[in-house]
């Protein structure tokens, strides 16, 4: 009767314990540390509730005269409940180490479609590294501000390697439907690689609490086929935004063009 309540997308995001539909190649590896995770746990949880239950009713009292037996410890229990919770760190860490070499394994250089990302108070600023691409043969870029925000725009089924840097305070990049997201830290460069699976419109924004209008960090990202990727950066060019912003030296206000 709660179920019947709920439409068909929110019944399938229960089944997936609240995650978005997955919309990345690098998707699967946390989607599946995220259910084991939740599965570990009610494991884990059951048997606790199970032992205080049944301690609860083994050794209640029966009479005012009847009164457990008093111990000071109980070494098997003590040695139990010391290497258990060990255990499950262990195998926690194990596929948490995993997962993290999924999500962050690289595709050739030679396969990829390069976007430099600057994070700036308070909004994104998408470079694309189009100059070496035959089918582009121009880096374009577009500025998001508070007022307007700004879109990427990816190619579809085809590797994009995202280099990620700061103009000012640690922000974080995230699209919440790839499961994945990474630290914008100025004076660092962060890079990873993912494929968009799915077209469609998605939102991104910002993960860190980076200051005063961090809720305003957000942008449209859409996913197009690439012959329309490789149209959209074009007419960036040709309109005017042709080059890429780069990051001055820290501590600054802003992106500037390069050169």
């Amino acid at each position: 009767m709660a179920l019947s309540g709920c439409s068909q997308a929110t019944v399938e995001q229960w089944g997936r314990w609240g995650l978005p539909e997955a919309a990345s190649d690098r998707a699967p590896f946390i989607g599946d540390l995220w259910n084991g995770a939740w599965i570990a746990s009610m494991v884990v949880g059951v048997i606790v509730w199970g032992l205080i239950g049944w301690a609860v009713f083994r050794y209640r009292r029966r009479s005012e005269s009847d009164v457990p037996r008093q111990v000071k410890y109980n070494l098997p229990m003590e040695i139990l409940y010391t290497l258990v919770p060990f255990l499950v760190i262990g195998v926690l860490f194990f596929f948490t180490v995993q997962a993290q070499n999924g999500v962050l394994a690289k595709e050739s250089d030679d396969a990829v479609h390069k976007i430099d990302v600057i994070g700036q108070k308070w909004s994104w600023t998408f470079n694309y590294m189009e100059a070496e691409n035959p089918a582009i043969g121009v880096d374009a870029h577009t500025v998001g501000t508070v007022e307007e925000i700004p879109t990427l725009v990816l190619p579809l089924d085809k590797p994009v390697r995202f280099k990620l840097n700061s103009a000012d305070v640690i922000h974080s990049f995230w699209i919440p439907d790839f499961y994945f997201k990474l630290d914008v830290i100025p004076g660092r460069t962060n890079t990873f690689d993912v494929t968009a699976t799915k077209e469609g419109t998605f939102l991104g924004k910002c993960a860190e609490l980076c200051g005063t209008y961090h809720a305003a960090m957000v942008f449209h990202v859409e996913v197009v086929p690439e012959a329309e990727y490789n149209e959209y950066v074009k007419q960036l060019a040709a309109d005017g935004q042709t080059g890429a912003l780069i990051v001055p030296e820290f501590p600054s206000t802003g992106p500037k063009l390069e050169g």
